[in-house]
C-alpha cells in the first residue's frame, strides 16, 4: 500500500499496540549525498532511534561521506566501525568495501563478504540484517540511486513486520523503482517529505506510550 504524508501519522499510533521503531536505515547510490544530507539535516538531535546507512561509494578512495553529513545535521555521525554499539540520535555510515550488518545485541559488523549485485557495501545486506535483529522496530528508506540494490531486502524488513519507505521522484529512480516493484513499500514520499514521516513515526510514536 502507498500512503501519503497524511497518514503516516496514523501508522505512528502503533504505540498502543506495543509498536515502536528503535532504528532507521537508509540506503542510496547515485545522487545520494543530496538525498542523505536533506533527511539528516532535518532530524533532530536527540532523534529517538539509531540511523544505519549504506551509501554506494568508489571502494578505491577514503570516504569523506562521514565527514561530511557530520557537518549537516545536529545528528551524532561517524563511518561505522566493527564492533560499534548502535545509539539513538547517531547516524552510523558503512565504509567504502564493507558491507555494514546490524546484529540481534545491537552492534554492528563490518565485512568484505562477496559483492551483492555487484556492490559491496549492499542496501540488501544491511536491510536483512536489520529485519533479522529488530523485526517490526525498523523502518528501511530506499532513497536516490541506480541498479536494484535494496529490493530484495525490503522484503524482509516487511516481511519482520517492519515499514518501507521510497523516495519519489528521485535524481536517480531506479533503486525507489525496484523497490516500489516488490510491493513491499508502505510510502512513496517526495524528498522534502520523508524527515517528517520519520520524525511521526519514530518520535510521535512515543508519545502514545
Amino acid at each position: 500500500m502507498i500512503r501519503s504524508l497524511d497518514t503516516v501519522a496514523a501508522a505512528a499510533r502503533r504505540a498502543a499496540s506495543g509498536g515502536q521503531y528503535d532504528i532507521v536505515a537508509l540506503a542510496a547510490s547515485a545522487g545520494g549525498l543530496r538525498s542523505l544530507s536533506h533527511v539528516l539535516a532535518a532530524l533532530p538531535a536527540d532523534f529517538p532511534a539509531a540511523i544505519v546507512v549504506v551509501q554506494h561509494l568508489d571502494p578505491r578512495h577514503r570516504s569523506l561521506m562521514a565527514d561530511i553529513l557530520s557537518r549537516r545535521t545536529a545528528l551524532q555521525v561517524k563511518e561505522a566501525e566493527d564492533g560499534d554499539r548502535v545509539l539513538a540520535g547517531t547516524a552510523y555510515i558503512a565504509p567504502p568495501n564493507n558491507h555494514l550488518l546490524v546484529n540481534g545485541g545491537g552492534t554492528l559488523t563490518l565485512t568484505q563478504t562477496e559483492l551483492v549485485h555487484f556492490v559491496r557495501p549492499s542496501a540488501d545486506l544491511l536491510f536483512d540484517s536489520t529485519a533479522a535483529s529488530y523485526k517490526e522496530r525498523a523502518i528501511a528508506v530506499v532513497l536516490s540511486g541506480t541498479g536494484q540494490d535494496g529490493s530484495m531486502g525490503v522484503k524482509a524488513i516487511k516481511k519482520m513486520g517492519g515499514t518501507v519507505i521510497a523516495e519519489n521522484a528521485a535524481e536517480f529512480p531506479g533503486m525507489p523503482a525496484a523497490t516500489f516493484a516488490t510491493g513491499c513499500v508502505d510510502f512513496v514520499l517526495p524528498l522534502e517529505e520523508i524527515p517528517g514521516a520519520l520524525i511521526k513515526l519514530v518520535v510521535a510514536e512515543r508519545a502514545h506510550e
